[in-house]
């Protein structure tokens, strides 16, 4: 449509009116000339229900409660020294992966990988284990908590699901009465076991026995002693939420569509390993401190990242009051989506736009470019933790494995249906450990 109509597009979401941003001069002018106009989010039955009331980092609107927990997040919760202090915790989950992958056979020869799955396993037990220092899946979790941990999965796929413009009644309010499709019954049913599931997890760390420790948790329990209006209850389980929304899926994602990116082009991958080897070693395993020496593998990232950003519309944003955008007049309470999906694959704006290309990179500024992360002051406060993730994941799997497809036919690159852009066919291909990788099985 934007290739058809243009650059700003308005359209009738039922009663709602939504205009479609998509080229970068704009983008622009909305989040900086802008930005605190649109710094607002929507109206959904969502945030009513699930965001506590629009009460949440990602749902409430631009305001003094907004400051408040953006200073939280990156002061108190996602700051480079909290980040720094968990370093441990990333790289254990990084080598379980790995280890996983060679137990399965792979030391001995070639054996089929799915990476979904068990990537999406290593983000959440990360996560979870910074949050509240309890690993749910693999060895060492007891069943119950590997069950809490599955239905917590289905809960946040159940409001994945639910979020972006798919629910009628949003759009045609009068349809709220019937509620046909039970929405507002799913949104407080899975609103209620959600927030179960997060008064348990706080509820265990202000018993005696987790009162020393230094878990997110921990800290922001700490902190409300002190500043309990800042930090109550309410607002912790809001960011622990955020944090797995956010965290979990978007990463698995990510590393999924870079490993497909590597197969289907194995010059990059072979390139990749090459500067692993130069500038690390050969025979020592990779980790998080290694990642500023090897802008190569960055680059990697950024072109995956390019191609298939984990929000392809970004969240939405909602005027508060009329503005201007591209010479039209956007009256107040529009919902402006950012098209970051066209912006990244603009002809005028990348040279051969549709191809993998991580040498883009090597020119100064261009990563700048970029909006996978989003722009202004709604941007992704979790982009510091993402590359790290990403970074030492991706490294691991190229440095330990030898990969290949299972056939000549390169890997199928089409996206499927959510908000952040899954594949449609999952990664599979085949993979061998290397020598170096039996480092980690000591």
């Amino acid at each position: 449509m934007s290739q058809k109509y243009g650059d700003i597009v308005s359209l009738w979401f039922g009663s709602r009116l939504v205009v479609v941003i998509s080229s970068a001069s704009l983008v622009e002018e909305c989040f900086i000339k802008n930005d605190v106009v649109l710094a607002n989010r929507p109206r959904f039955l969502t945030g009513k229900y699930i965001f506590y009331d629009y009460t949440t980092l990602g749902s409430v609107s631009y305001g003094d409660h907004w400051r408040n927990l953006r200073r939280i997040t990156t002061i108190d919760v996602l700051s480079n020294n909290r980040l720094t202090s968990f370093l441990g915790v990333r790289t254990d989950e990084a080598n379980r992966l790995i280890q996983n992958i060679i137990k399965h056979g792979a030391s001995r020869d070639f054996i089929k990988v799915e990476l979904r799955s068990i990537l999406t396993e290593m983000t959440f037990n990360g996560m979870m284990r910074m949050i509240s220092g309890k690993r749910y899946y693999g060895d060492d979790g007891d069943v119950t908590e590997v069950e809490e941990a599955k239905q917590f999965r289905e809960i946040i796929s159940e409001i994945l699901s639910l979020l972006g413009a798919n629910n009628k009644g949003d759009f045609l309010p009068l349809l709220r009465w019937f509620d046909l499709d039970d929405l507002e019954k799913r949104c407080k049913k899975i609103a209620n076991r959600a927030d179960a599931f997060l008064e348990g997890l706080i509820q265990e760390h202000r018993s005696a026995n987790h009162g020393n420790g230094d878990t997110m948790i921990d800290h922001l329990l700490k902190l409300s002693e002190v500043q309990p209006e800042y930090y109550s209850s309410h607002i912790i389980k809001g960011l622990i939420q955020a944090m797995l929304l956010a965290g979990t899926d978007t990463s698995a994602l990510a590393i999924e569509w870079v490993m497909s990116e590597l197969l289907n082009h194995p010059e990059v991958l072979n390139k990749a390993k090459e500067e692993i080897e130069t500038q690390v070693g050969k025979n020592k395993i990779i980790d998080e401190q290694d990642l500023p020496k090897l802008p190569y593998l960055q680059n990697i990232i950024s072109e995956a990242l390019r191609l298939h950003p984990p929000a392809p519309l970004l969240l939405p944003h909602y005027s508060s009051e009329d503005c201007t955008i591209g010479g039209f007049n956007v009256p107040k309470d529009t919902i402006i989506l950012t098209n970051v999906w066209a912006i990244h694959r603009d002809p005028t704006r990348w040279s051969d736009a549709l191809s993998f290309k991580p040498e883009r990179f090597e020119k100064e500024g261009e990563v700048n470019k970029l909006m996978a992360f989003g722009i202004g002051r709604r941007a992704c406060p979790g982009l510091s933790l993402a590359q790290r993730t990403v970074g030492l994941t991706v490294g691991l799997l190229v440095q330990c494995f030898e990969w290949k497809r299972e056939s000549e036919e390169k890997l199928d690159m089409m996206e499927g249906k959510g908000i952040a852009m899954p594949k449609k066919i999952p990664f599979k291909a085949l993979c061998k450990a290397l020598p170096i990788a039996n480092d980690l099985m000591k």
